[in-house]
């Protein structure tokens, strides 16, 4: 199974990464290519459910491409939440932390992938890997700034 953790540096208190965290549906303003919707309810808690779709922009902020379903396995404030992707191409566990420094905070995203397809995943994964790191750290840098401003 392979795992991806990517950090970044955060000129905001852990309440308010928090906040802009777990609103999920503003996602798209600093996820990249990425918009989020929740799916019965505010997922606000463990249970809730969120679907991200990931691709090309249409007009209005919604995106053409891959559909990720997640549920809320974990829900700790405003230091933890883990959602477990239950997706057809993109599964297990996303964990998102928020470390305390001072007045600022840390935000580490770890994503803990189960590939499908056997070999097949496993080579499209080595291929796929380095856009998802570029990906993941341009979501990063974009999200400190969200966060800050939140």
């Amino acid at each position: 199974m392979p795992e991806v953790t990517r950090r970044v540096d955060v000129d905001a208190a852990p309440e308010r990464v928090w906040a802009a965290l777990t609103a999920w549906t503003r996602q798209g303003e600093w996820m990249v290519a990425t918009d989020v919707e929740t799916v019965g309810g505010p997922a606000q808690g463990v249970g809730g459910r969120l679907a991200a779709r990931t691709g090309l922009p249409l007009p209005g902020g919604r995106h053409v491409g891959l559909l990720d379903t997640m549920v809320i396995t974990e829900w700790d404030p405003p230091r933890r939440v883990v959602v477990q992707h239950t997706g057809r191409l993109v599964r297990g566990p996303g964990i998102f932390v928020i470390e305390p420094r001072g007045a600022h905070s840390t935000f580490v995203w770890t994503e803990r992938l189960w590939l499908p397809y056997g070999l097949l995943g496993q080579v499209g994964w080595v291929l796929v890997k380095p856009f998802a790191l570029l990906g993941i750290d341009l979501s990063l840098r974009r999200f400190a700034a969200f966060a800050r401003d939140f």
